[in-house]
């Protein structure tokens, strides 16, 4: 069964973003999983184009492991290309290259700035950089809650305490801590509707890989929103 156009490009950013070190890391059960699961889009995709993904694969295992990796990036860049075009205007988000801060900067304040009464951050990594550098770019009038885990980074802490001495109600902010290892994504969620996938903590974002900021497909992001918004109203006040 063929997928929406808005499906296969969700399913591509999440596989490029989700992408192993398939130069220099190890072959681990997980990249042979993201490996299968890469294989198998771009069947649905190009029969044979997955055999020459297959082919690469299986290469990574011999001395040209270098060129069969860029084969693999290859195909699935070109596969993404395409689906960028038929996808529509809505779902699609933003890659960011490797180093390219003030881009994902912009990126993720486009984002913000678009919430009209709520927005949800989940980053369990997240420090004193998510107020510093991103929370500002909201709206003033915006409340703005930040989940992330019990093994929070210690510049958090004071940095939430003074953002409450200088705005309190003015710019309301409350900071949430789930149960370590509870979080999985790096989410944004705007006014419960929508859902945005970041690709890595907004304290690294794009500093030393490519990372993407993409607009969840409607069903997928209904469920990432209550799932989040539950394990919100099970969390403790920092």
């Amino acid at each position: 069964m063929s997928l929406a156009p808005e499906q296969l490009y969700a399913r591509l950013v999440a596989l490029i973003e989700q992408m192993p070190d398939l130069v220099n890391g190890p072959l681990t059960n997980e990249t042979h999983l993201w490996l299968g699961r890469a294989s198998a889009l771009i069947k649905s995709i190009d029969p044979l184009e997955a055999i020459a993904f297959d082919t690469s694969a299986q290469g990574l295992l011999g001395t040209m492991r270098q060129y069969n990796a860029n084969g693999i990036a290859q195909i699935l860049y070109k596969a993404f290309g395409q689906a960028e075009l038929n996808a529509p205007a809505s779902v699609k988000g933003t890659f960011i290259a490797a180093g390219n801060t003030f881009d994902a900067f912009i990126a993720v304040g486009n984002v913000l700035k678009t919430a009209k009464t709520d927005i949800l951050i989940v980053d369990p990594y997240a420090d004193d950089t998510v107020l510093r550098d991103y929370v500002g770019l909201a709206r003033g009038s915006v409340t703005v809650r930040l989940l992330t885990e019990a093994n929070y980074k210690q510049s958090l802490k004071p940095a939430a305490e003074r953002w409450e001495q200088q705005f309190g109600t003015k710019r309301p902010l409350y900071v949430r801590l789930a149960a370590n290892k509870k979080l999985h994504d790096r989410e944004i969620v705007i006014d419960g509707a929508e859902a945005w996938n970041v690709g890595q903590s907004l304290k690294d974002l794009a500093k030393r890989s490519l990372t993407g900021l993409s607009l969840q497909e409607k069903d997928l992001g209904a469920r990432k929103i209550a799932a989040y918004e539950g394990i919100w109203n099970a969390s403790t006040p920092l």
